[in-house]
């Protein structure tokens, strides 16, 4: 799928530091694309856009350790989630998120302002990074008592 990345608008950037290293956030990142962000789920919100994929994500970039980008359409809007990694001073892991979008016409105008323009797309990244976060401490923690 193409979902027009040269017509995409940057829309907005998020991070968070993770205590752990960028091995165990990798891991923990693409665990949470496969459960929650790539996986079919049968709600209606994902009928009312007809999200292609269904899932709403596919991944179109995977570089290891580095970055992570998928990307999606439905019936308002193109759309481009990257994850970026980079070590902190102190060994852990800065988890960058960065949307890109298109929102044509005047139904994605309106389907923008409802998202982005109410603060609900930022909500739902910063859910995102938590999550990942979560469960990279989690790996770590498993792998420390396994040590």
């Amino acid at each position: 799928m193409n979902a027009g990345n040269t017509e995409l608008s940057y829309v907005d950037e998020h991070a968070i530091r993770i205590a752990a290293s960028r091995e165990l956030v990798w891991t923990a990142l693409q665990r949470y694309v496969v459960t929650s962000l790539c996986t079919a789920h049968a709600k209606p919100l994902v009928r009312i856009l007809g999200t292609e994929p269904a899932a709403g994500f596919e991944v179109a970039e995977s570089t290891p350790t580095e970055r992570l980008t998928l990307i999606g359409r439905h019936r308002f809007s193109r759309y481009r989630l990257a994850f970026e990694m980079t070590d902190t001073t102190d060994g852990a892991t800065q988890l960058r998120a960065q949307t890109y979008a298109a929102f044509p016409g005047v139904h994605g105008r309106v389907y923008r302002a409802l998202v982005v323009g109410t603060g609900a797309h930022i909500l739902a990244t910063n859910h995102i990074l938590r999550s990942i976060r979560r469960l990279s401490l989690q790996l770590a923690a498993a792998r420390n008592s396994d040590a």
